[in-house]
């Protein structure tokens, strides 16, 4: 089917057949770990409410004006909503502001669609304005809200939404779609283990060689963490919380780059625990094995698990903790490995 989608097609059916017999929701929430798709598959879906030109009922064309409008996300009758950056809030001023908008009749499309993205980042209050328009939503409204589990909203958000769950895809998947668009063997065999299956982050990474480049950075970083001294654990994180300057967007962006660099940690901690307790799961970190099985059998079972909840304990708490010091006490609860 012409919804260019990578896995995901039981998902795209169930809504194809929505568009195609006129029962679609008024509200949807798609669910999933970032990078797996959410994204992509509310696009599709509203191309297919309101294609001009569908091939066969509720599949868009992806040519007309309306269908390449909203694949650029510039469609006047296409609202976005979303945080400003990855971990930022969205307010209730957004939300109340969207409400308006919805309340006109579509510019030109069959429906107003409003897609709210990483809704799980809308403040309480901001969600609970939202609940309005979910009891009462205007005619020609479909409101299409993503996040990363149904658990992060408030439950009375989630009763009045037709849920759809997507789930990380199979390596191979994955591998095959990147090896479709150009790109090499080994690259696509990395980055689909790297994303955990999730085509959408291994799409964006195989484009973006400096993110690949600063995962590698962070890693070795880690490995002469393990082999280094008290006092050199706390010279890096001394380094690692500094910034140029003190203004809020260089402070937000230090977080999220420390954010990013716990992530790969964590995902390199979890390959430690799977080689500690003897399984032969792939690796997210294939071209780390050997330094895995040396801190899988540095740490054990629970050296790794006691980092790997450190490093979940931290994650949450940058938003407001003191960066050196968090960073102290993470870089103590990992052991500390001998040789090289």
């Amino acid at each position: 089917m012409p919804w260019n989608l990578t896995g995901h097609e039981w998902a795209a059916n169930i809504l194809c057949q929505h568009v195609a017999r006129g029962e679609m929701r008024h509200a949807y929430l798609i669910t999933g770990p970032a990078g797996v798709g959410r994204r992509t598959l509310a696009l599709r879906f509203a191309q297919a409410v309101n294609c001009t030109q569908p091939t066969v009922p509720g599949e868009p064309c992806g040519a007309c004006r309306a269908c390449t409008q909203i694949e650029r996300m510039a469609h006047p009758d296409l609202s976005i909503v979303q945080a400003g950056r990855e971990g930022g809030d969205i307010a209730v001023d957004a939300v109340r502001q969207l409400q308006r908008a919805l309340n006109l009749a579509p510019y030109e499309a069959r429906f107003r669609v409003a897609l709210l993205l990483r809704f799980e980042e809308a403040t309480a209050s901001a969600q609970n304005a939202l609940l309005k328009t979910l009891e009462e939503a205007p005619e020609k409204v479909i409101l299409l809200l993503t996040a990363e589990n149904a658990e992060a909203l408030l439950p009375t958000i989630v009763s009045r939404c037709e849920i759809l769950r997507l789930r990380p895809l199979p390596l191979e998947v994955v591998r095959a779609s990147l090896a479709a668009r150009g790109v090499d063997a080994a690259k696509a065999d990395l980055l689909a283990h790297v994303c955990g299956g999730r085509p959408g982050l291994a799409f964006r990474l195989s484009q973006d060689g400096e993110r690949m480049n600063q995962r590698a950075a962070w890693l070795d970083d880690l490995w002469q963490l393990l082999h280094a001294s008290r006092a050199e654990r706390f010279a890096f994180a001394e380094r690692a919380a500094s910034t140029r300057g003190n203004t809020r967007e260089e402070r937000d962006r230090l977080r999220e780059n420390l954010r990013e660099m716990m992530l790969t940690w964590l995902s390199f901690w979890r390959d430690a625990l799977l080689r500690a307790a003897g399984t032969t799961a792939p690796l997210t970190n294939p071209d780390q094995a050997g330094r895995v099985e040396q801190a899988a059998i540095a740490a054990e079972i629970s050296g790794a698990r006691r980092v790997i909840n450190a490093l979940e304990d931290a994650l949450p708490r940058l938003g407001n903790a003191n960066l050196q010091l968090l960073l102290e006490v993470l870089l103590l609860d990992m052991p500390r490995l001998r040789g090289s």
